[in-house]
């Protein structure tokens, strides 16, 4: 049998034994290495050894959170976990901050065990469903954490509702679904805005003065969306072709729903902490090869360089934090530069 990946870069080409109880092969990512999968047995299955208590919150009709609470004393802190992963990805992390805070961590609709809801799935959805477990558990101003993805539900309540938490802190977060820079756009942000602009342009649906929705397409959102066009096309350009038919994987419905139904942040008040991981950690294949590390640094100060900056100057209140070659995941890679970095921010929060 045989597998690979685009993200890791990477492959895996083995053999399943004659009962079917494992496979040892050769996994592909920069030097070969073997590795073997054996069928799980009671005694070696995982489990969740982390010392949290756990319940459920009900947020919307059915649908319940999973909360999982690390206690500790203190301030409440809630951390957010990114695109695919459950709050206990802190399972780990968690217990390096609640000796300073009492820590709770809440799995987002449609992942783990929460509920899997059809709908429900845009960014000021989800931050109401925060703010509804954190109304529920009767905290008094929380400092909320979010990683990746989740710097978008911190968006949603630092602009509607600012006054329900002490401070934000985005962990690798601060991308265009949590801070919007106008001077560069985003693909996917700025196509959902087209796509309502439009719907409302249907017969029977225009308002009843359809003159400002008609002068902010021409002025503002379908110029916005031809420049995106532009360096998307650009970016194919210099882009090798597919190298296999058919359409892309479709994610997963949760997933597929979250990322289209980010929205447009700019206003976001309160105390601010983004930590970004500018330069991410080179990719293992390369990681020995300095020029093509150099290549990649370059390239990713490029990319991701600006958005950083925007949110920097965008957002007066925000300190911006880059920690280099941490990994996306960087409160699990650089943990205690992470660690320093928030009990510092929190110190400094008003009580």
């Amino acid at each position: 049998m045989s597998f690979s990946l685009d993200e890791p870069d990477a492959s895996y080409e083995g053999e399943v034994s004659s009962d079917g109880n494992s496979i040892a092969g050769t996994w592909k990512q920069g030097p070969p290495q073997k590795l073997e999968f054996a069928r799980a047995t009671k005694e070696a299955e995982w489990r969740d050894q982390s010392p949290h208590k756990i319940q459920f919150i009900t947020v919307d009709n059915d649908v319940k959170l999973e909360l999982l609470d690390w206690g500790g004393t203190g301030r409440p802190l809630v951390p957010l976990s990114g695109l695919g992963n459950t709050a206990h990805i802190f399972d780990q992390f968690a217990l390096k901050l609640n000796t300073n805070y009492h820590v709770y961590g809440i799995t987002r609709r449609g992942f783990g065990e929460s509920s899997h809801p059809p709908s429900g799935y845009a960014a000021d959805r989800l931050g109401d469903d925060v703010l509804a477990v954190t109304d529920a558990l009767k905290l008094n101003r929380p400092v909320l954490a979010g990683h990746s993805i989740a710097g978008e539900e911190l968006s949603s309540i630092g602009s509607r509702h600012p006054e329900k938490v002490a401070g934000l802190i985005y962990l690798d977060a601060g991308y265009p679904y949590a801070y919007y820079d106008r001077a560069r756009g985003a693909f996917a942000i700025d196509l959902n805005e087209l796509r309502s602009k439009l719907a409302e342009m249907e017969f029977g649906k225009l308002p009843q003065d359809p003159r400002p929705l008609v002068q902010e397409l021409l002025e503002t959102t379908l110029p916005a969306f031809e420049r995106d066009l532009r360096k998307l096309q650009q970016d194919m350009a210099s882009s090798p072709p597919p190298t296999s038919a058919g359409p892309p994987p479709r994610p997963p419905l949760a997933e597929a729903a979250i990322l289209a139904g980010q929205q447009k942040y700019t206003d976001i008040r309160g105390p601010i902490l983004a930590i970004f991981a500018l330069p991410h950690a080179p990719p293992n294949a390369i990681r020995n090869n300095a020029s093509a590390v150099a290549a990649a640094d370059a390239r990713e100060e490029a990319e991701i360089g600006p958005q950083a900056k925007a949110f920097e100057t965008g957002l007066p209140s925000a300190r911006v934090v880059r920690i280099p070659h941490a990994s996306h995941y960087v409160f699990l890679s650089n943990a205690a530069d992470v660690l320093r970095e928030m009990n510092s921010f929190i110190s400094a929060l008003p009580r």
